[in-house]
Parts: C-alpha cells; structure tokens; sequence
C-alpha cells in the first residue's frame, strides 16, 4: 500500500495536466520509481525533490509571491498525510504564508490534480501574533495567536462569525488545541484592501484564518472536509522540530520498499 501511495503521488505531481487519470503508467526498466525499489538509479528524495520543483514551475506559483520553500514544505506534510490516508481525494492543498505581510494575498489553494492555483486572497493572523507581519505564534488556548503547522479541515456550521469551518490542529504541542481555542475559518469585514488602505494592514483575528467576506464561502466549500492547510513562516525551531518536515525521514518511515 505505501509503494502505491508514492506512485499515486509521483503520477500526481507529474501527470499532465489535460489527463484525465491519476493513475500512473506501466512501470518500464527505465521508470525512476522501479529505480527506488530496486535500488538503483534517484533516490526517492530525488524524485521526490524534482517533481515539487517541476509542479511549483508548472503552477506558476513564483508570480503570485508563494517561495518555493514554503510550497516544497507543504507537499512533504501533503506526502506524509496521503500516506496515512488522512486525507479526502479532492488532491487540493492550501497554504498560509505568514512569511508575507499582512497586506499581502498570502492565502493559496491549489488544485494538485489539474496544477492549477484556485485561490489567492488575504488571511488574517492573530491580534497578538504580530502587527502587520506575523512574528509569534502559540497552541495556548486564550492566546489571541495564530498556530503553525498542519491543519485538517472539518465540518462547516453557521455561528456568531457566519458561515465557518472548524479546523483540526494536527501537530502536538504546536496546533492541536484548534478546537479547544475555537480556531475556525471564517471570514471578517477586517480582512479587505479598504481595511489595508485604512490602517495600513489588515485587521487581526483572535487566531483564527480569516478571509475577505467575498470570497470565504467559496473557499470554504473547497476546502471543507478533511483537505490540508499548511500555516508557513520562516520559524527555524518549527520546521526543525515538526514530525512532518523531515523529507528523510518522512520517506523512511513509510518504507517505500514493495511488501
């Protein structure tokens, strides 16, 4: 089952982008994934590396300010959890780039199957993570922070905020107080280029991902129901010290050897 997932992953991040399956083709003597298994030929790091470099160049990612750092982050957690099968099929993955300041669109979801960019807008950070960047960061309930790291999403309700999503911190210690915090997604008059031109950034959440009012429902219904977000920011300690990170060792947890 692992062996497949890789395969499933390779075709996914290398399949073209009219095809209309994800299923990846007959294993040739040639095929670096056959390389893997039999030992010779690219490491599955290798491969691994080169296909998110491919796939990040290929969405054109670059020209809306996403670093290719933030995103080949992003696809090692996407890999661990579609291993685990803690994900849907919808094969989308958002990213929050709290690298970026405030003022700019640093929300992404991307459609991995069809390599395609869906949403680019702004995202709110907490009101004591920072003024117009986002600086510090907490899994404290009563915080008033935003959390890094990977996010599940969940189910959708209506409550004080409106139309919301709950989120599912999926990393001890550094996120997984989301529902107890009552972190959801949500969106916020604060979140606006009005706001941005008023206060010279946008308005801040109590740790909660909010969006502009014109567009969080839609995102929202994307994205709901067990797809990934990953919370970004240039903090060496987190991408140090996060289970999902390590590329190396991701790869040989699973095994990719065939059983």
């Amino acid at each position: 089952m692992k062996y497949v997932t890789l395969l499933l992953l390779c075709a996914l991040l290398t399949a073209s982008v009219n095809s209309t399956a994800l299923l990846p083709p007959p294993l040739t003597t040639e095929d670096p994934i056959k390389k893997i298994i039999t030992g010779g030929g690219k490491t599955a790091v290798a491969v691994f590396e080169d296909s998110v470099q491919n796939l990040y160049s290929q969405i054109g990612l670059a020209k809306h300010n996403l670093s290719l750092d933030a995103f080949r982050y992003a696809m090692i957690g996407y890999y661990d959890f579609v291993n685990h099968e803690q994900l849907s099929d919808k094969n989308i993955i958002s990213i929050i780039d709290f690298s970026q300041a405030s003022t700019r669109k640093r929300f992404y979801t991307i459609d991995l199957g069809k390599k395609k960019l869906i949403f680019n807008t702004y995202v709110s950070h907490g009101k004591h993570t920072g003024e117009n960047y986002a600086t510090a960061f907490s899994n404290i309930v009563h915080s008033n922070q935003s959390s890094l790291g990977f996010y599940i999403t969940g189910e959708t309700y209506v409550g004080s905020k409106g139309y919301s999503l709950k989120l599912d911190g999926m990393e001890p210690g550094i996120n997984d107080n989301m529902r107890k915090r009552a972190v959801v997604m949500h969106d916020a008059d604060y979140v606006s280029k009005k706001w941005i031109q008023k206060y010279g950034r946008l308005g801040r959440s109590q740790g909660c991902p909010a969006l502009p009012k014109n567009i969080s429902r839609k995102v929202i219904d994307t994205i709901k129901n067990k797809t990934l977000i990953f919370a970004y920011a240039k903090d060496e300690k987190y991408l140090t010290a996060s289970a999902h990170l390590n590329l190396e060792k991701v790869f040989s947890d699973h095994q990719l050897a065939a059983n």
